[in-house]
């Protein structure tokens, strides 16, 4: 027999007391990107990095102080869309990140042969997961100098800007990802005061568009020298949005199977001479 009871006397909780119990007015947090990365402060100069649209491809950025005057950066275009190599990417930072502080901290030791090592390390790291061909381009500012020691594994040119007109930072070495005893060598520019290095991805090279007529124009090296010369402005922010836009400009839809990333460094022209 079931016995039936008056509620009308209870004290039912309150709408708060549910809410608390199952945490419903509590918002989860975001979950950090492991592959975001901030740019950080430089002594008379300024560091940027800035990408376009949704990540779809292998396109990567890093940054990391090494020392009281080192600051490394990494801009690299592992093959794939990004839903295949994120794990690699993820293994391959922690290699970076790891390896590179015992490398290239102190004064005691060989810039040249430490960006080798670093790279034959990155190498290793991508052959593990399979051969992927991974462009890079790795350098390590000297904030006291003025100068980057930088390794081009395979990568679009560095292009370094000054009151002479733009030097191409060409390859110094086959991309990562293929061989396990490939070759990398690495080279040094010095920028003067009120000079620029800006690196670009693959995407931005490529970026092309088919006339009325059929006829298809990549925006290509000579797009992005062109637009980097003509730049008023010389913050890194604004270099790299610059050759973005102009990129963007030049296709008439969103790419679907490559990333757009630029990545520039600008010396301040008021810094003292070294």
């Amino acid at each position: 027999m079931t016995e039936r009871v008056d509620v009308g006397g209870l004290n039912l909780p309150s709408p708060g007391f549910w809410r608390s119990l199952f945490k419903l007015d509590e918002v989860a947090a975001p979950l950090a990107d492991p592959l975001h990365c901030d740019a950080p402060m430089l002594r008379h100069a300024e560091i940027a990095a800035v990408y376009s649209g949704q990540r779809v491809a292998g396109d990567f950025y890093e940054f990391l102080r090494v020392g009281p005057s080192r600051m490394l950066f990494v801009l690299l275009d592992i093959a794939g869309l990004r839903a295949d190599t994120r794990e690699i990417l993820i293994a391959m930072q922690k290699t970076f990140r790891t390896l590179a502080p015992e490398l290239l901290c102190g004064e005691d030791f060989n810039e040249t042969t430490a960006m080798i090592e670093l790279c034959n390390e990155m190498n290793l790291t991508i052959l593990r997961g399979g051969l992927r061909s991974c462009p890079a381009f790795i350098g390590c500012y000297n904030e006291d100098l003025g100068t980057v020691c930088y390794a081009n594994a395979g990568h679009t040119p560095g292009l370094l800007r000054d009151n002479t007109g733009i030097t191409l930072l060409e390859a110094t070495g086959l991309p990562l990802g293929l061989f396990s005893h490939t070759m990398q060598s690495a080279a040094a520019c010095h920028l003067v005061p009120g000079s620029a290095l800006l690196v670009v991805s693959r995407g931005i090279v490529e970026a092309d568009y088919v006339d009325v007529d059929h006829q298809a124009a990549e925006f290509g090296l000579n797009g992005v020298k062109q637009n980097f010369q003509h730049a008023t402005t010389l913050s890194a922010s604004d270099v790299c949005l610059t050759i973005l836009q102009a990129a963007r400009k030049f296709m008439p839809t969103t790419p679907t199977h490559n990333d757009l990333t630029t990545l520039a460094l600008v010396r301040n022209a008021s810094c003292d001479p070294v």
